[in-house]
């Protein structure tokens, strides 16, 4: 025959286990959606840094004739001034309203959104003690930082 009473013990045990696993799911829950607010925000903000500095270059530069682009080379030094590729050149054009730092620090901000994510993520999977993603993610945020800085 079968024994009904261990039925209702079942359920008592599955609902204990599914606070437990909801309580899991909110945690983890309120990760993702502050990686997912982090990603819209620097979007967001990307955007709209990157349309002021091309509003300021439309009223400063909208009437000049357009340049000829057909013989570009990187190499020629005045294709890379300061305040076009480095952190401080780029504060100093901005505070300075130069409308092309601001397009450069909109751009910036859109690479260092995801770069945002990769660590938001370490610390979760770190918090999780998820050993193999937390490996995974710190091997990726390296490569990210050795790019960047050109290390390797």
């Amino acid at each position: 025959m079968l024994n009904l009473d261990n039925v209702s013990n079942v359920g008592n045990v599955s609902n204990v286990d599914t606070m437990n696993n909801v309580s899991n799911v909110d945690n983890v829950s309120s990760m993702q959606q502050l990686i997912a607010r982090t990603l819209r925000w620097g979007v967001g903000i990307a955007c709209a840094i990157a349309t002021i500095g091309g509003v300021l270059y439309l009223l400063r530069h909208g009437s000049e004739p357009l340049p000829d682009y057909t013989h570009f080379s990187y190499e020629a030094p005045e294709n890379h001034p300061a305040e076009y590729t480095t952190l401080s050149g780029i504060w100093q054009g901005v505070l300075s309203g130069t409308a092309r730092s601001w397009i450069q620090l909109g751009v910036i901000i859109l690479i260092l959104t995801p770069v945002m994510r990769v660590l938001l993520s370490l610390v979760e999977y770190l918090r999780e003690h998820d050993w193999l993603y937390a490996f995974i993610t710190s091997v990726v945020l390296a490569v990210i930082i050795c790019n960047s800085f050109q290390i390797f």
